[in-house]
């Protein structure tokens, strides 16, 4: 009893000594400044906070423009019902501006899906990273939050954050509007008895009726065909979307119950935005290729290849390193070289695709070929 105690007390000891051990190890440095593990999860969590900050806020922006569509939609129909002062054109001034509404609504909407992205990427793979085996994220999701804090980037187009907006709020304002048009030119100021009496009817200043009710048509139709085609586009982050497809189980395990949930293609694009990171390949025409290397290496922990280059003009050799890397990358890539050879020549060449050990693995993509 007294071995096991004691063994047990070291043991307890061995794992506070590497507690210890994994408190202090730095992860990141800078000018001398180490920063701690502890410190490191502090400022994910305050950077956090910030983002949800700013999510929240441009949500409320959203509904903002919704309730202004609302009101104006609302104060239009009373007016326009108005015994003495009434008329139908006010209907249609009011869906201009409604329209406005929805286009100022869109592009809040995608500042809305650019914080709620950076949100994403941490509550996947940080935050739930600890909490799912094999506790630890993605390999590119750092660089993917960083590449979005250094250069930002709307997550979806301006066409799906319209037809969203469309079809869930204003493609009701919309109906209303129409309804409200069409009633009145139908019952006010008595009821129409014929067609031509109700086309009559639509008539603004100079524009006939018809013309007026086949641009509005057109005009609808237009709104409702974007918002029909955009259905399929689902690049936003803060909604509730269908990331799975629903695949029935084979006959005997389902027992009839409803479809089940699989996942489609890669798992981790469907469990967090799977955005290709910009790559790029860089070649440095160097006479310290070694030195360059080594700080390649070491600092960006990244590989290097060394090739073998003649100055056709001079006809002196020169080596040539060609090094993969992505875009947060090229500016510690630039002052590396730049401190080791400042007479260096470099070129830099955004890439379609790179594979292998710090990219997308072979594996995975003969997975989904496959």
């Amino acid at each position: 009893m007294v071995t096991s105690g004691t063994m047990a007390l070291k043991e307890e000891s061995r794992e506070q000594k590497r507690g210890r051990g994994a408190e202090t190890e730095p992860v990141w440095t800078y000018r001398g400044y180490r920063l701690r593990p502890s410190e490191f999860t502090t400022a994910m969590v305050h950077l956090f906070r910030a983002e949800i900050t700013r999510a929240n806020v441009w949500r409320q922006r959203l509904d903002a423009t919704t309730n202004w569509a609302v009101v104006t939609t609302g104060a239009t129909i009373t007016f326009a019902f108005s015994q003495s002062l009434g008329h139908h054109s006010v209907i249609i001034l009011n869906t201009l501006l409604v329209t406005l509404f929805l286009f100022i609504e869109a592009r809040r909407y995608r500042y809305y899906e650019l914080w709620s992205y950076r949100v994403r990427l941490m509550e996947t793979d940080f935050f739930g990273a600890m909490l799912v085996p094999p506790f630890r994220p993605a390999p590119d999701w750092a660089e993917s939050l960083a590449e979005n804090l250094l250069h930002p980037d709307f997550p979806i187009s301006m066409w799906e954050a319209f037809g969203r907006r469309y079809r869930r709020n204003y493609m009701w304002i919309y109906l209303v509007l129409g309804l409200a048009w069409l009633a009145k030119v139908l019952l006010h100021p008595t009821v129409a008895t014929s067609w031509s009496e109700l086309i009559a009817r639509g008539a603004i200043g100079g524009l006939p009726g018809w013309l007026v009710l086949t641009v509005g048509v057109i005009f609808n139709g237009l709104l409702m065909l974007i918002g029909l085609l955009t259905v399929g586009l689902q690049h936003a982050t803060g909604e509730v979307l269908p990331r799975y497809a629903l695949v029935p189980l084979p006959d005997g395990l389902g027992n009839g119950a409803a479809p089940q949930h699989r996942p489609s293609g890669r798992w981790d694009a469907q469990l967090r935005p799977s955005r290709r990171r910009r790559q790029f390949l860089a070649f440095i025409v160097t006479d310290r290729a070694q030195a360059i290397a080594d700080r390649i290496l070491h600092d960006m922990r990244r590989g290097v290849t060394a090739l073998a280059g003649t100055g056709m003009y001079t006809g002196q050799a020169h080596a040539v390193l060609m090094c993969a890397l992505t875009v947060t990358e090229v500016p510690q890539l630039k002052a590396l070289v730049g401190d080791e050879d400042p007479h260096a020549f470099v070129i830099v060449s955004p890439v379609q695709e790179v594979l292998g050990q710090g990219f997308l693995p072979l594996q995975a993509v003969e997975g989904v070929e496959g």
